[in-house]
C-alpha cells in the first residue's frame, strides 16, 4: 500500500505533466495557426488562457529571467524575420505567434515572481 507523501507526489507528478503538454500544444497550435495566417478571436483567447494557467500551474516564478531571456529572444527574432520577406509568411508567422503565445506566460511569472517577494512572506 501507497503511503501518503508518495501519492500526494504522484499527483503532484501527473498533474505537472498534464500542464506540460498543454503548454506544449498551446505553443504548436499557435505556431501553426500563426504560420498559416489563421486568426480567431476564441482561439486567442483560450491560447492566452493556457499561457497563464501553465505559468501558474507548470513554471516556477524563480526562473523569470531565464524565461524572460527566452521570450525576448523569440520577440527578437520574430521582429527581425518580418524585416526580410525573403524569409517567408510562414516561418515570420510561426515565430510571430510563437512569441504572442508566450507573452502571457511571462507575464504571469512576474506577477507570480513579484506576490512571492513582497506579499508571500505575509
Amino acid at each position: 500500500m501507497a503511503t501518503k507523501k508518495s501519492q500526494s507526489k504522484a499527483a503532484s507528478s501527473d498533474s505537472s505533466a498534464m500542464w506540460k503538454w498543454l503548454y506544449v500544444a498551446g505553443i504548436l497550435v499557435a505556431s501553426i495557426a500563426g504560420a498559416v495566417g489563421f486568426q480567431n478571436d476564441i482561439l486567442s483567447i483560450v491560447l492566452a488562457l493556457i499561457g497563464i494557467l501553465a505559468g501558474l500551474f507548470y513554471f516556477d516564478s524563480s526562473d523569470l529571467m531565464n524565461f524572460g531571456l527566452r521570450y525576448l529572444i523569440v520577440t527578437a527574432a520574430a521582429g527581425a524575420l518580418s524585416a526580410f520577406p525573403a524569409v517567408g509568411g510562414y516561418i515570420t508567422g510561426f515565430f510571430t505567434a510563437f512569441a504572442a503565445f508566450l507573452g502571457p506566460v511571462v507575464l504571469t511569472m512576474a506577477i507570480m515572481f513579484f506576490w512571492k517577494k513582497y506579499f508571500g512572506s505575509m
